[in-house]
């Protein structure tokens, strides 16, 4: 239980800044392409990209010394992990 839980907090933490910038890209394209009556699908795909790109470079440290920690702690525990 307490891996899956760990397991869980993990994806989280790494999906939350990537999900959150495209969410707010998303919305920022679509506001300004109702404002200028724009509509394009295929517009909001280069922006998500960009800000995904500088995203993962900004916060990619952070979110690989993350699951380099769960990596170290599953390894930890692996054997108590077998018993149960």
């Amino acid at each position: 239980m307490h891996l899956s839980q760990e397991t869980l907090k993990t994806t989280a933490m790494l999906s939350a800044p990537l999900l959150g910038a495209a969410l707010v890209t998303g919305l920022v394209v679509s506001v300004l392409q109702a404002i200028t009556q724009i509509n394009e699908a295929t517009l909001t795909f280069i922006p998500k990209m960009i800000v995904l790109g500088v995203v993962v470079m900004l916060a990619g440290p952070w979110m690989l010394d993350v699951l380099s920690g769960f990596t170290h702690l599953l390894f930890e525990n692996i054997a108590m992990y077998v018993r149960e």
